[in-house]
């Protein structure tokens, strides 16, 4: 759902010219999506969305360039600075992180797009990663602990 959800958002953004949080919902809304204030918020800081000064000399949201090797640096700092242990049980790797990092630390991993994790979940110091396969999780798990060590 969340994936999805920042898909459209990608999308809203390309085809209007928003510059508040409340035009973003009430256009998320229009399309269907049931969310808060608060959730469109942390959608505009994980997609790293920006405020660009649009050519009518209005500002608007617009998606942040070079994300890949950016993206990719900023999540091995976060990582290792939040990561405590890492484990895995079939196709569910499971990170334990410092209170509170979870959701940045799973947001991170999230904007790298890697293409063997099917969805991440975080709560405030627990992120489970559900791969496509066990053996999928078991090379993520071992990538994971060797950041951490």
């Amino acid at each position: 759902m969340k994936k999805k959800r920042h898909e459209k958002i990608l999308e809203l953004i390309r085809q209007h010219s928003i510059d508040t949080q409340e035009e973003l919902l009430r256009l998320l809304r229009e399309a269907g999506y049931d969310v808060t204030q608060a959730t469109v918020s942390r959608d505009i800081k994980e997609l790293r969305l920006l405020k660009m000064l649009s050519p009518d000399g209005k500002y608007r949201y617009v998606p942040a360039k070079n994300e890949g090797k950016e993206n990719s640096g900023k999540f091995y700092s976060l990582f290792s600075d939040s990561a405590i242990s890492v484990g895995e049980a079939q196709n569910i790797v499971c990170v334990k992180c410092q209170t509170g990092m979870a959701n940045a630390v799973c947001a991170a991993m999230d904007s790298l797009g890697r293409e063997d994790i099917v969805g991440t979940l975080a709560g405030d110091d627990t992120i489970f990663i559900l791969m496509k396969d066990s053996g999928k999780a078991e090379l993520l798990a071992e990538e994971l602990k060797n950041i951490i060590r």
